[in-house]
């Protein structure tokens, strides 16, 4: 099965959304958690509302966290 083609902007934005996720999750990061909810809530928006789902179809969600992961464990 072909990988579908994700813009860049798309899955920087869930990288930095997987990122936030995990840090929100750290107990040492306790006094920041609102900080990262609103960011986390950006993020949110940008990746469901990117005008790439228009044409794609949320068919493709899951193809796109898992790319995302993909280069996040590459990169660190």
């Amino acid at each position: 099965m072909r990988r579908p083609a994700f813009p860049e902007d798309l899955i920087a934005a869930q990288c930095a959304w997987d990122r936030t996720y995990r840090t929100l999750a750290d107990p040492a990061q306790r006094g920041r958690t609102t900080a990262l909810r609103r960011h986390l809530l950006e993020l949110s928006v940008q990746v469901w509302w990117h005008p790439y789902w228009r044409e794609a179809g949320t068919g493709h969600r899951m193809a796109l966290r898992m790319r995302a992961q993909e280069l996040e464990s590459r990169a660190g």
